[in-house]
């Protein structure tokens, strides 16, 4: 099977359900299966076929799920972008997953066609209602998700149709979700938490689902008690904003919902006992990544213990060797697109090194501990310090940069930048510049100017001793 045949218990089996709220309007499952059969024709016709790519740059809308679905039914490759990411961030996908076309309606340089979203479903709204006739199996790719390398560029990690259902199947069991869920999404669909679980979860289980385009904590409270949800899946920075709430909203809401889920990074456990008290709810926290989907959660029934992580979900194998995480199982990625070495090195006898590192409790509880390389998680998004780094080192001022992360209450980690420089330079300057062309969490918080940075008798910088900021 492929994820189609997973999807039509909703699409067609629900046809005449209410799926999907966004923006005050709504659409049944049957709607949505003839506006993607439209546009999987549409896109047959302008030459998109099987194994072909098509990258996307969009905020969260009924047309991303359009295309995702068309995608899905044609056996094309969807390959989301970062709304964050700017030209620079942008080119490296667009040159590297070569695909047929970029579907956006912003102003971008593209060395591909660029199709309107718009424009797409106007034309497709004229076309038959046909799925189109495609034969693939579970081992079809469906997307490739990119997340930064230690080496400051982007691998594209190709998740298969079986990954991805193997994914929904576990957490529709683990969670409990069902067609009488209210499903609340403000997570982005081109990251793999809202698309892998968000979009997935809700597909196969049929349930009722309100799309965000974005989290805003002004509107939050305001939002939960009008749509009244039972589920919402977020990333800690959020679950910081809705301690916000007052204390008789937090319980009005906390009486209507079934389950708070947590991912995408560390939720701190001060975090998860303040929500408790407030909402009247433990999170469920989870852990997964671009390259596997879930792979350990706290259980739904029994404790969901703060600070860790949980279980290995069903099917999914999971062992720490010298203190790193290594998993095997149908949620492990088919490799990191056109590069069989990083795909080579990022196994060992078949199972895949995590990077992350891990104790277990002697009943069996996951607890993440840290990361092998000096990757920062801000927001639940990931970002590589040597990515900055070396963008940093490009200006003819800046001899030598360090980027290291610094708590932050709100979003887990942030990123602060460390300069040796040639000349004297202007710290608003370099922060504009990387605003312009970074995505905006990954622009450091603050610019540290230092004589030297700190080395090893190697030669190699020592980045904990840098000069602690307050």
């Amino acid at each position: 099977m492929n994820l189609s045949h997973l999807f039509d218990s909703s699409l067609i089996g629900r046809r005449d359900r209410v799926a999907l709220e966004f923006r005050g309007e709504t659409w049944t499952f049957g709607e949505l299966d003839a506006r993607s059969n439209r546009l999987a024709q549409l896109f047959s016709r302008r030459g998109l076929a099987a194994g072909d790519r098509l990258c996307v740059y969009l905020a969260n809308s009924v047309e991303m799920i359009d295309i995702y679905l068309a995608c899905v039914k044609l056996g094309a490759i969807f390959v989301p972008i970062n709304i964050l990411y700017r030209d620079r961030e942008m080119a490296h996908i667009l040159t590297d997953a070569a695909p047929a076309a970029l579907i956006t309606d912003a102003e971008v340089a593209s060395p591909v066609p660029v199709w309107n979203p718009a424009e797409l479903t106007a034309e497709a709204a004229l076309l038959e209602n046909v799925r189109p006739a495609v034969a693939l199996d579970g081992d079809a790719p469906a997307g490739i998700i990119y997340t930064s390398g230690t080496t400051g560029t982007s691998k594209g990690a190709v998740l298969t149709h079986n990954n991805f259902a193997a994914n929904a199947v576990n957490l529709l069991a683990c969670w409990e979700i069902t067609a009488a869920d209210r499903f609340l999404l403000a997570l982005p669909l081109f990251h793999v938490h809202g698309l892998g679980n968000g979009l997935h979860c809700w597909l196969m289980s049929g349930c009722l689902m309100r799309l965000l385009e974005r989290f805003e904590h002004q509107t939050a409270a305001a939002t939960f008690l009008d749509f009244r949800p039972t589920l919402f899946f977020a990333v800690p920075t959020i679950y910081v904003r809705l301690l916000g709430f007052p204390g008789d909203v937090a319980r009005e809401i906390g009486g209507f919902m079934r389950l708070f889920v947590s991912g995408s990074a560390p939720l701190p456990a001060q975090i998860h006992e303040e929500f408790r008290q407030l909402f009247g709810h433990t999170i469920l926290e989870r852990y997964g990544m671009s390259e596997t989907l879930m792979n350990i959660s706290n259980p739904y029934i029994g404790e969901r213990r703060a600070g860790t992580v949980g279980f290995p979900l069903p099917g999914i194998s999971a062992k720490v060797m010298d203190g790193e995480i290594y998993l095997r199982g149908p949620n492990v990625f088919a490799g990191y697109w056109g590069r069989p070495e990083a795909t080579r090195d990022a196994f060992v006898d078949g199972w895949f090194r995590t990077g992350d590192l891990a104790t277990v409790s002697p009943d069996g509880y996951y607890t993440l501990s840290g990361r092998k390389s000096d990757l920062i998680i801000s927001g639940g998004f990931n970002i590589y310090p040597r990515e900055i780094e070396e963008f940093l080192q490009e200006h003819p001022s800046i001899t030598e940069a360090a980027v290291v992360a610094q708590p932050d209450r709100v979003r887990g980690e942030v990123p602060v930048a460390y300069l040796v420089c040639s000349c004297a330079v202007e710290t608003a300057e370099i922060e504009a510049l990387c605003r312009a062309k970074l995505a905006s969490f990954k622009v450091p918080r603050e610019f540290v100017l230092v004589e030297k940075l700190p080395r090893n008798a190697m030669g190699k910088i020592q980045k904990h001793l840098l000069p602690k900021r307050a």
